[in-house]
């Protein structure tokens, strides 16, 4: 009887408790506290594992941090030779007048797109950002059309842009959120150029008569820092996309709605510290010889083997660095199938569950067995 009321009065306290006190100090859901900002998320880059996020689809005025697409669009259009860095672009009533963070462009002065890139990344210049979109777009409105369109491509389901710029004061549906903006980070970061725009503290136009200065202060302070772009209006906040890299892994730090400057900056280095201090790369080595053919019922090719698709590299908390392969593969597939499409997922399990899944695709194309195909199978065996 002892034993039952001891049970019982034990049972009564662990109730009277918040559940929260007994919850693993190590669960992903968990808060950190240093987090001063009203979104924020901590992204690898490389694999676009997200290892932190707070209110990260919350939809929120990115500020200058919409540049960063304005950025991508510029890379993407010198990359395919839409245009050049030596190109000579003419500013535009419209452009010379942008106000907030600017070069103090006036109506048809001429400058380079490497200039003009140059105010954009460093110094976060609007009057530069509005010519650059004027000239790889034709216009604004159409230059806009392509970001949210790029922004779809890449999957982000939260954002809407109005302008190419950033400036917050006259729209009414300009918005993104801390994982979208992780997202085209990620794409920008893909080439290499950048960093020699994105790590300059100090440069000038006008054969020095304008100075640039970097708005993002972390480029002085902290140790592997590569970029990329603040942003801050009255109606954002302070916000940030911060990038760096250390010991082979390469993070984004997005902080969207920040009070003050120094919480901004702060909380970026913080997330990253965080995240370079709990994690590491791996690479996966799942045993090739489970990856069993699959059948093809009505193809004109019998079986296929499955072939990996992702990256095998992945972030992996250094107090989880145990884990197993789980092998889910399709016995058999219907034809027709196409290069690409999945055959199945190898699933990297540790102990706090699925830590990243790798997808098994098709390595050809396979079509539907036609009567001509069976003709000549019935040939060949005769």
């Amino acid at each position: 009887m002892k034993r039952i009321i001891c049970l019982f009065l034990v049972s009564v306290v662990l109730l009277s408790f918040p559940l929260s006190v007994f919850a693993n100090d190590n669960n992903s859901d968990a808060k950190l506290d240093f987090v001063k900002a009203k979104s924020a998320v901590l992204m690898n880059i490389d694999t676009g594992d997200v290892l932190y996020a707070e209110n990260e689809l919350e939809h929120l005025s990115p500020a200058s941090v919409t540049k960063i697409m304005t950025i991508l669009l510029i890379l993407e259009a010198l990359e395919n030779g839409k245009i050049k860095l030596d190109d000579k672009v003419t500013a535009s009533e419209e452009a010379v007048t942008m106000g907030g963070s600017q070069i103090w462009l006036e109506k048809g002065e001429v400058m380079t797109v490497n200039e003009l890139f140059k105010a954009v990344v460093i110094a976060s210049a609007n009057d530069a950002c509005t010519a650059l979109a004027e000239y790889v777009g034709g216009s604004v409105t159409t230059f806009v059309d392509m970001m949210n369109e790029r922004a779809l491509q890449l999957g982000c389901k939260n954002t809407n842009f109005e302008n190419c710029n950033g400036l917050d004061d006259t729209v009414k549906n300009h918005y993104s959120c801390a994982y979208d903006l992780a997202l085209i980070t990620r794409e920008v970061m893909k080439h290499k150029i950048i960093e020699k725009y994105t790590t300059v503290w100090l440069d000038s136009l006008r054969d020095g008569k304008t100075e640039l200065n970097n708005t993002n202060k972390l480029l002085n302070s902290y140790n592997g820092i590569t970029g990329l772009k603040t942003g801050t209006t009255s109606n954002a906040g302070f916000c940030i996309s911060a990038t760096a890299k250390r010991d082979n892994m390469n993070l984004v730090s997005v902080v969207l709605g920040s009070e003050t400057s120094d919480d901004r900056f702060d909380t970026a280095a913080q997330l990253l510290d965080w995240g370079f201090s709990s994690y590491k790369m791996v690479k996966a080595q799942p045993d090739k010889n489970k990856i069993k053919e699959v059948k093809v019922v009505g193809g004109d090719i019998k079986s296929v083997k499955p072939e990996i698709k992702d990256n095998l590299s992945f972030a992996i908390n250094k107090s989880d660095e145990k884990f197993s392969y789980n092998y889910n593969i399709h016995k058999k597939v219907n034809a027709p199938i196409s290069k690409g499409d999945s055959l199945g997922h190898i699933d990297i399990v540790g102990e706090s569950g699925v830590i990243k899944s790798i997808e098994l695709v098709s390595p050809i194309d396979i079509s539907k067995t036609s009567l001509k195909h069976i003709f000549m199978l019935i040939i060949n065996n005769i």
